[in-house]
């Protein structure tokens, strides 16, 4: 039977995949890193009290990138490198979304707008990042080797949700919300096109190196095309929603105590 498990298992008990997997991941958590410190850097002066979060962030995003060089390492196994079909950071910075990174590589302030640009990317992309680590944690959360790394990058990822949304809120009460919400409706529809574009050209990586048949490899492509028609028919607006999180101040107090995984 072909469920989210067995593929997942799949590509894990197959070194080339599972380098593949880890690769293409822990380059969009470093990339993810880098953006951040560079943001956290520029903020201007009327959101200064943002820069420690965001430095938070950015330290977790770099940490999840140590994470899954980690697993590999533990395998024996090296970092290969990343088709550029599958780059998710960078196909939606092609896609206009979020900060530019020749805006970020000079030494400018950003602006509020700025601001608001980086937080309703973060929202939108987070939202993915917190489902499909907690699809992994249903089905990993007790694997020997991926579980104490899947639960802490999860924990992470909620996190970077509840921020998101505690920030945008308090942004959209001090008079910014349609430009949020405009922010925030741009970049979920990009984002859901791109997560489309990247899950086709992953499966297809992975098939070649798996060996899928025809017959298993399509039906895998038409789960992926009926994803994007759900969201593309409004499944997109779970992304732009803003809700005061369980969990304030996720990111206002000192990471956890807890040893990092290696």
């Amino acid at each position: 039977m072909l469920s989210a498990k067995s593929l997942f298992q799949e590509i894990v008990d197959n070194d080339e995949s599972f380098a593949l997997f880890c690769s293409i991941a822990a380059g969009g958590e470093s990339q993810g890193g880098w953006e951040n410190a560079r943001i956290a850097a520029l903020v201007p002066d009327t959101e200064r009290g943002l820069a420690p979060k965001i430095t938070r962030h950015g330290a977790d995003e770099d940490k999840h990138g140590r994470i899954f060089n980690a697993l590999m390492k533990k395998r024996g196994l090296r970092p290969v490198p990343v088709p550029p079909e599958t780059d998710y950071t960078m196909l939606l910075e092609r896609r206009g979304i979020g900060l530019a990174h020749d805006r970020l590589r000079r030494d400018e302030p950003l602006t509020v707008q700025d601001v608001l640009v980086y937080l309703a990317h973060s929202r939108v992309t987070e939202q993915r990042a917190s489902e499909q680590m907690d699809l992994l944690r249903k089905h990993f959360a007790d694997h020997p080797d991926l579980g104490r790394a899947v639960r802490m990058i999860s924990a992470d990822e909620d996190n970077h949700l509840a921020y998101c949304h505690e920030e945008l809120l308090r942004l959209a009460r001090a008079g910014h919300g349609r430009a949020i919400q405009r922010a925030l409706r741009e970049c979920a529809l990009a984002e859901i096109r791109v997560h489309r574009d990247v899950s086709l050209a992953v499966m297809a990586r992975m098939g070649r190196i798996l060996g899928w048949s025809r017959p298993k490899a399509a039906l895998l492509a038409a789960g992926i095309h009926a994803v994007y028609a759900y969201e593309r028919l409004g499944g997109w607006r779970r992304m732009v929603s803003l809700r005061m999180p369980e969990r304030r101040n996720a990111l206002g107090g000192p990471p956890s105590p807890e040893p990092e995984f290696a």
